[in-house]
């Protein structure tokens, strides 16, 4: 018999439900048995193509049968590998329609990461964007995948802004030739020939998405989570944040293939009937832009956004009254910032303040969050309806007294199913405590107080933070490793002024003599090759030799402690450089945005 769990936040959740009802079926089943309630809601607005319910729900009924016409079979792997298109997320819902697995990659992953990817999932169908498709072409022979459809940004744009995407950026897109490649319209046509009913009687238990994460070692390994977790994330974020109302609508800036965009930004906002605003790419310098054209109700994004905006002197006359909810999440939300932010919201007329929460992949990203108007400084916030936290002793099962440091534990209905062919680490991340409940061990370093509310206090495994997404020094270091000049490596993470932290690499040269601008172009270009951008070191510092520990390991924690004592304040190139630099990784093309903002404007 399971042992009781104290749970003293409930006093604090008002009229919030301590458990809730959830329905053993399929992610596709929750949207569509909401959906039926709000047919005519907007669903999702893409640059000012907008989609009903009703019209979404024939969308992935359309995909739906097009990915039976080709082949897809339940419990068969489809890969997508997607920006915020209305296609990705079409795409997601089809799959899960049939009982199929969408294994969720980021488009700006290497080669060897997709490769990665493909063989550890066992994909056989891949739905990718176009500006992707050549890494994948280049990896496909080693690799179990029958078919790839291409998805175009422009698929889904209203017709103006069509010519002006081509003319911009989408012009410098050059498929290269395959035989599995169809685009996405033609793979559409498909499935108007399949007119065989489709099962979509799906449950609870059934895998429904493959989301990558770092685990507790550091090492990129698929998350397994089902319909379930998903549902009960959904269900969890409504019922915890507590403001949420149909018709909302939300800016989806961050991406479907991370947790926090799937679970929060998509299948929570469908599951109350909200409006999913699609970003593909996110544009620093014209959000001012595009927040006065969507006017979102509910913000959510990492630390680094919000620091941005209040230096965005294009925001300084901008009435926000319509914002009433603000969610962090991502990454540790500075006291410091959150009172400089909150006082920018209400001096923009917003009425809200911002709210953090915390989560992680392995429990579909959010679990615990700021209850309203319960903030206490420097916590994350408490546990949501159903999911348990305790903090044990490190290394351990044994659970320390409130107030005490040691590493953070979850236990819910949103704890993943395991990682994906990887016995080893599941067993090592999801333990069966003495009360009877699995709880999976998060390798976060946190403090609980009496009144339940939690407090993050660093990370047990090495993961570097950056404008939220997760860069593993381990695997950026096997790559600095693998160069033939190269005898060891460690990389750390820095301070970076708009990224928070970035990755800095430490290399111990075989010859020290080598030692050249030329060298180390060559390691930085194997690098880029074999690693997403936004993993990429921001500095590189040659050392004859690097400190190490009393068994010989390489002591990061002096290199960090080095770099701690070093300038803070380092010389980076002005603001808006380093906005350009975000620009590159990760940004629109200007032009569409103030084509698209300039239309608004004179429709008006």
């Amino acid at each position: 018999m399971s042992k009781k769990i104290n749970t003293p936040w409930y006093k604090y959740y008002g009229d919030e439900h301590e458990h809730l009802d959830y329905p053993d079926f399929s992610a596709y089943k929750l949207i569509e048995y909401t959906a039926s309630k709000h047919l005519n809601n907007i669903s999702y607005n893409y640059y000012g193509n907008k989609k009903t319910y009703h019209e979404f729900l024939k969308q992935i009924d359309d995909t739906a049968r097009a990915l039976k016409a080709i082949g897809v079979k339940h419990r068969d792997v489809v890969s997508i590998c997607m920006p915020n298109t209305p296609e990705g997320i079409i795409a997601f819902y089809a799959a899960n329609k049939i009982g199929a697995v969408a294994s969720m990659i980021h488009p700006l992953s290497a080669e060897n990461e997709i490769r990665h990817y493909l063989r550890i999932s066992k994909t056989e169908w891949l739905i990718t964007i176009d500006f992707a498709f050549n890494k994948v072409n280049h990896v496909l022979e080693d690799t179990k995948v029958k078919k790839v459809i291409t998805v175009s940004v422009a698929d889904s744009m209203p017709m103006y802004m069509v010519p002006v995407y081509v003319a911009t950026k989408g012009y410098k897109i050059r498929l290269e030739r395959c035989d599995k490649r169809i685009s996405w319209k033609d793979f559409i046509k498909l499935g108007k020939e399949y007119t065989k009913e489709i099962d979509d009687d799906f449950k609870g238990k059934e895998l429904a998405a493959i989301l990558y994460s770092g685990g507790t070692t550091g090492t990129p390994k698929g998350v397994k989570l089902t319909n379930l977790n998903l549902n009960a994330s959904a269900m969890q974020n409504f019922e915890h944040v507590a403001c949420l109302r149909a018709k909302d609508k939300v800016l989806a800036i961050m991406p479907i293939f991370h947790g926090f965009g799937l679970s929060v930004c998509i299948h929570c906002v469908q599951y109350f009937g909200g409006t999913s605003i699609l970003l593909p790419q996110f544009n620093a310098k014209t959000f001012d832009k595009i927040l006065k054209k969507y006017e979102p109700n509910v913000l959510v994004g990492v630390p680094t956004l919000f620091d941005a905006m209040t230096k965005n002197k294009n925001f300084d006359h901008m009435k926000l009254k319509y914002v009433t909810c603000v969610i962090s999440g991502g990454d540790s939300l500075s006291f410091e910032l959150k009172k400089k932010f909150d006082e920018w919201l209400s001096s923009h007329g917003s009425p809200t303040t911002i709210r953090e929460g915390y989560g992680l992949t392995e429990c579909c990203a959010a679990s615990c969050f700021t209850p309203l108007n319960h903030y206490r400084p420097g916590s994350i916030g408490i546990p949501y309806p159903d999911t348990y936290y305790k903090i044990v002793e490190d290394g351990t099962e044994k659970e320390v007294p409130y107030g005490t440091e040691g590493e953070i534990v979850i236990s819910g209905p949103t704890v993943m199913a395991g990682y994906i062919r990887n016995k080893k680490e599941t067993k090592q991340t999801l333990r069966k405590h003495k009360d009877g409940r699995i709880w999976l061990h998060t390798g976060d370093e946190g403090v609980m107080d009496e009144d339940g509310y939690v407090y993050f206090k660093g990370r047990l495994k090495r993961m570097i933070i950056s404008s939220g997404y997760c860069v593993y020094p381990n695997n950026i270091e096997n790559v600095i490793d693998s160069h033939p000049d190269v005898a060891m490596s460690c990389v750390i993470g820095i301070p970076h002024p708009y990224k928070v932290t970035a990755a800095k690499a430490f290399i111990v040269l075989k010859d020290p003599t080598k030692e050249s601008e030329e060298l180390l172009d060559s390691i930085k270009e194997r690098i880029e090759k074999n690693l997403a951008r936004f993993s990429w070191p921001v500095e590189y510092e040659f050392r004859r030799e690097l400190p190490k520990t009393l068994v010989g390991k390489v002591a990061f924690n002096v290199l960090i402690h080095e770099e701690e004592m070093k300038n803070k304040k380092r010389d980076w190139e002005k603001e808006e450089d380093l906005l350009e630099q975000v620009e590159d990784e990760s940004s629109s093309d200007e032009l569409l945005d103030k084509l698209e903002v300039d239309k608004e404007e004179k429709s008006k």
